[in-house]
C-alpha cells in the first residue's frame, strides 16, 4: 500500500492524524507530513478511514 497526499489540495484541518497518527502528522509549522508512505498492512483499516474522512480528498491510497 502506498499513501499519497495532494498537497495542493490538503487543508491541513488534522482529521487523518486523529485517525491514523502513526501515518499522518501535522506539525507546529502547519503542514501534514506523511510518517510512513508506505505504512503496513496492519495499518490498512486506519488510512482508509483517513482516506475517506479527509474533507478535501487530498489523500490517496494505492495498492
Amino acid at each position: 500500500m502506498k499513501v499519497t497526499v495532494d498537497y495542493d489540495v490538503c487543508a491541513s484541518t488534522g482529521t487523518c492524524m486523529q485517525v491514523c497518527p502513526e501515518v499522518f502528522e501535522v506539525r507546529s509549522d502547519g503542514y501534514l507530513y506523511v510518517l510512513q508512505e508506505n505504512p503496513p498492512e496492519s495499518l490498512r483499516e486506519k488510512v482508509k478511514q483517513a482516506e475517506e474522512l479527509c474533507p478535501t480528498a487530498a489523500i490517496t491510497i494505492e495498492g
